[in-house]
């Protein structure tokens, strides 16, 4: 006989509207130009979902100079910096900007700021392909970058008075407070955002973590290793009261040595992980409990974004 299980299930979970938009493009280039279409770096942070397009005949290389100049390359969801379109429209390169427009939305800014004569901080993860997108928008030095509390207190500035901060949009939202409040204690003057730069679907998917993650012995994220917003779930979930709170790529990645004895268990998903990874993950409990499934939900999304007119019109 099998143990009986709580599976709480947070809503909202898995793909969000820019990784659904970026995904879409990627398909629709394949429709419109036929295979191959080139992807500068993984169009979204998921193995599951780049090895899918991969199949239908995407190439995804690190660097524009691995693209052919005569086929289509497409830029991820995670933005690029300025070079990089520059550059493609030199080679006179078709191009597709799949950046999220909530990071297109950060880029805007730091370019507003700059023009108003503006040094910017950003506060995100060193070498995150967001992070590199955005620094990239400005010139060298223009943009300073923060990952701590600690680090500010570091920084080295040009003009305390003459200041502004961004950040990345993947990040705890905790975290991030604090950092935010450690700026504005050194710099009073520092202009933040008018809107918060941490986008929407992070913040629900960290909302709907705190809220089951007391009631859970475990709690499994869905995701990547290398996606930012995915390991934001499994600190966020820790730090709400769920000790064991672990990443995992696939139902094949779970230690179920580690849940021998739990009688209660949540699952949620990064925001490029898509619902059928999710979906494998419960059959997995229920191959192995009595699963009772308790969705929990603590927003709804409507968020949809249209992909680039180029893919619109007939070729």
């Amino acid at each position: 006989m099998k143990n009986p299980l709580i599976l709480y299930l947070a809503a909202p979970r898995g793909f969000c509207a820019g990784v659904d938009r970026a995904i879409k493009i990627v398909e629709m280039a394949l429709e419109k130009w036929g295979a191959p279409v080139y992807v500068r770096h993984e169009i979204v942070h998921n193995k599951f979902v780049v090895d899918g397009l991969r199949d239908k005949g995407a190439v995804f290389v690190e660097e524009l100079e691995d693209c052919p100049p005569d086929r289509p390359v497409i830029f991820s969801a995670h933005g690029v910096p300025k070079a990089v379109p520059a550059e493609a429209a030199r080679r006179e390169m078709v191009y597709v900007d799949a950046t999220c427009p909530l990071v297109s939305k950060v880029h805007i800014e730091a370019a507003r700021h700059h023009e108003n004569g503006l040094q910017m901080i950003m506060i995100g993860h060193a070498g995150h392909p967001e992070t590199i997108g955005t620094m990239g928008q400005l010139p060298e030095g223009e943009v300073l970058l923060v990952e701590t509390v600690e680090d500010v207190g570091h920084v080295e500035v040009r003009d305390p008075a003459q200041l502004a901060f961004v950040t990345q949009t993947t990040l705890s939202v905790d975290d991030t407070i604090d950092i935010v409040a450690a700026l504005k204690a050194r710099f009073p003057a520092i202009v933040g955002p008018h809107k918060e730069d941490i986008c929407y679907a992070t913040t629900n998917r960290q909302e709907a973590v705190k809220a089951i993650a007391p009631d859970c012995d475990a709690l499994l994220v869905v995701g990547a290793p290398n996606s930012s917003n995915s390991k934001r779930l499994v600190e966020v979930a820790r730090k709400a009261g769920c000790s064991y709170a672990q990443l995992v790529q696939r139902a094949e990645n779970i230690d179920w040595r580690a849940l021998e004895g739990i009688s209660s268990v949540g699952v949620t998903a990064g925001a490029s992980a898509p619902e059928v990874l999710i979906d494998e993950v419960i059959d997995a409990f229920r191959d192995r409990f009595d699963v009772t499934v308790k969705m929990v939900e603590t927003a709804q999304e409507n968020v949809e974004f249209k992909v680039p007119r180029v893919l619109r019109v007939p070729a």
